[in-house]
């Protein structure tokens, strides 16, 4: 779950939704287009985060603060099982999988020499090379493919999460300014690019359980939130 933060409400943004909208922004990037895996790139892009369903699904709350546990603070356990689940959703296309599990690799790279990740890398790492070599393809392509997952990733987390932060991946800046995600250089060939995620809207408060938590949720309004993605 992505949690945006207000004095007075919580904008709460499912994983998959915000991965959706990723998708649907790099439908755009001019660069894609000519690549011979761009329909399992894009598929990669869209269907990266479809491991957090089932948490999405039932949020939880941090037991001491009531606060609305997000997936960055989700507990390591969670964290471990999404991406064995959702690199398995995608076998039927080995190049959409590897790409999605790569992904799982590098966000989480920080954990690397953290004794409590050395499975999940372990696990990870052996599913994707196992999907690169079922793919015929080789490491050298996964590497060059998966650049555009990590773009789209941070140009829809940045508006999803109103990230003031500048992000870079490769060549790429990408720095929010009110509703407009602005990417230099532009992926896009110049053009703007709309952006519409749903999300629902609940007080921001503490809660003192799960059930409590999802009964505000049962009571929510969703409201659709509006930008662009255009040059930096």
């Amino acid at each position: 779950m992505i949690v945006r933060p207000f004095p007075n409400r919580l904008q709460l943004i499912t994983q998959p939704d915000h991965a959706h909208l990723a998708g649907r922004l790099m439908q755009h990037c001019v660069a894609l287009a000519s690549r011979p895996r761009r329909d399992s790139i894009l598929h990669a892009i869209a269907e990266h985060d479809n491991g957090w369903i089932e948490e999405d699904a039932a949020p939880t709350v941090h037991p001491d603060t009531g606060g609305v546990i997000d997936f960055i603070n989700a507990p390591i356990a969670v964290r471990h099982a999404v991406w064995p689940r959702g690199v398995a959703r995608l076998a039927a296309d080995p190049w959409t999988a590897a790409l999605v599990a790569q992904h799982a690799v590098t966000v989480y790279d920080r954990y690397r020499e953290d004794a409590a990740w050395t499975s999940f890398f372990s696990e990870m790492e052996i599913m994707r090379d196992a999907l690169v070599t079922e793919s015929g393809l080789a490491r050298a392509d996964l590497v060059a493919d998966y650049i555009f997952v990590r773009l789209a990733d941070l140009i829809s987390l940045t508006f999803c999460l109103n990230w003031a932060e500048k992000q870079q991946v490769g060549e790429w800046i990408i720095r929010l300014s009110g509703t407009s995600v602005g990417v230099m250089p532009n992926p896009f060939g110049g053009a703007i690019i709309p952006i519409e995620i749903t999300a629902r809207e609940i007080p921001n408060e503490p809660y003192r359980s799960k059930e409590e938590l999802r009964d505000a949720l049962s009571r929510a309004k969703t409201v659709t939130l509006r930008g662009a993605c255009s040059a930096l």
